[in-house]
């Protein structure tokens, strides 16, 4: 788009009005300081700032640029760029593929491109990122500017994504909350400023969304309906949020109790992500089997209270689930395994690196039983040995993926039964495995496609 980036230098600066709201309003978003240059959706822009503080701007469409689309019979040197000969639909498609940031940029350009830039198809989605960005500023004034033909409702906006904005606050989410009522998908990943009560605030007030990212939003606990939602809907309590993916990785205040909850409210739930929650115990994941049978991909990663108990209560989920990560969770043995294996046969993806207790028997009972397991990680499971690696080789056809690093009882006749039996295998990790040279020449003669991760120098 350099085309693009060079006309819109044209735009004359006197046009810009700080902070002062007209009848139709386009926001240059993009705001921090110049002594330390930020990014806004990977792209670097100019901005102008009181102090260190940045702030949001808001601009007159253009009025003094000559229209573009001018009359083709003129001589050469009095007509408008190139570009601007594309149709609006051609436009259109190329606004498309710009960030928030560039889209405001471009409404500056003239008349012709300030009405296509807010066209009302373009504008599905806002994704900002930076860490000096006024996010809860430039929310409040994209909100303002697209609920400008529906007053006080934006129709249209269906995915907002924050995340790394370290100083959006509960402010900028009940911006959101009170003008977006057809969302479907929040990311505010590592905002660790946001609490409980704007989250509930958002659940309440879109009924449709179903992508909630919240990881490293550490005052989250919780995910329910406002104390006044929760009462006008009971007694279906517990059955009004229609989230389907969560992600509460590092919300290091998460308990049991809190679990509960999101379990009784989140029925629906396909996808969570419990990574290094580490006041989880098997009790919580008891209630969640109970209240969201449908969880397909599950993880506990790092959740060190999680145990062989927690592993019988998953394998209540049977053969819904698909993914599968108990990474780090030093509680767990074959006993907790064997328990998935045996009632989890879809399991597509299980990651049990640094599970200690993990054994050949425990391989075992795996293989036979997840006939289509694809993807596997038992690194750092000294326990595991090539007797492990050939039950695996032996039966599990589809693999694809397999990650033995750090495996300090695995030789090359093991790496050799699974390259001999595994033909689709497209990745194997040996890092930090004591493997001979013949042996992953060995695979890379068998498994033409693999790519080998490896710590030996002498293999190329």
């Amino acid at each position: 788009f350099s085309s693009m980036e060079a006309y819109s230098s044209y735009m004359p600066y006197d046009h810009v009005l700080l902070m002062r709201t007209v009848s139709t309003p386009s926001p240059a978003l993009i705001l921090p300081p110049r002594s330390s240059p930020g990014v806004l959706n990977g792209s670097s822009t100019s901005s102008s700032t009181f102090g260190t503080e940045t702030i949001a701007m808001v601009h007159t469409p253009p009025t003094s640029l000559t229209h573009p689309q001018r009359s083709l019979r003129q001589p050469r040197d009095q007509q408008g760029a190139p570009i601007d000969i594309l149709p609006d639909h051609a436009f259109l498609q190329i606004f498309t593929h710009l960030p928030t940031n560039q889209l405001c940029r471009c409404a500056r350009v003239c008349r012709r491109w300030y009405n296509l830039a807010w066209d009302p198809r373009l504008w599905r989605t806002i994704r900002l990122m930076g860490d000096v960005l006024h996010v809860d500023r430039a929310l409040r004034v994209l909100t303002r500017r697209l609920c400008q033909d529906t007053p006080n409702v934006c129709l249209t906006l269906e995915t907002v994504v924050v995340s790394g904005c370290r100083r959006l606050t509960d402010r900028g989410l009940y911006t959101v909350a009170q003008c977006c009522p057809e969302l479907r998908r929040l990311e505010v990943a590592g905002c660790y400023n946001v609490s409980n009560e704007a989250v509930f605030e958002v659940v309440s007030r879109c009924p449709n969304l179903e992508h909630l990212d919240v990881s490293g939003c550490s005052k989250v606990t919780c995910i329910s309906l406002t104390r006044d939602v929760s009462v006008k809907l009971s007694p279906l309590h517990g059955q009004q949020i229609s989230i389907r993916y969560l992600d509460m990785t590092d919300c290091f205040a998460l308990e049991d109790e809190g679990l509960h909850t999101i379990a009784a409210h989140c029925t629906q739930l396909t996808h969570l992500y419990l990574r290094r929650c580490v006041r989880l115990t098997d009790e919580g994941l008891r209630f969640l089997v109970i209240y969201c049978p449908s969880v397909r991909e599950l993880s506990v990663s790092d959740c060190r209270f999680i145990s062989d108990f927690g592993l019988r209560e998953i394998a209540k989920l049977e053969g819904r689930l698909r993914y599968l990560s108990i990474a780090h969770c030093g509680r767990i043995t074959d006993v907790g395994v064997r328990y998935i294996a045996k009632y989890c046969n879809r399991l597509r993806y299980l990651n049990a690196r640094g599970c200690e207790g993990l054994t050949d028997h425990g391989i075992e009972h795996l293989a036979k039983n997840c006939l289509k397991l694809k993807s596997l990680d038992i690194g750092k499971c000294p326990l595991v040995s090539d007797a492990g690696l050939e039950q695996l080789a032996l039966n599990s056809f589809n693999l694809k993926r397999l990650s033995l690093k750090s495996c300090e009882s695995i030789t090359g006749r093991g790496l050799q039964v699974v390259a001999a039996n595994c033909f689709d295998l497209q990745l194997l990790n040996v890092q930090d495995c004591d493997m001979p040279l013949e042996a992953l020449r060995f695979v890379k003669r068998h498994c033409k496609r693999c790519v080998i991760e490896h710590t030996n120098p002498a293999f190329f």
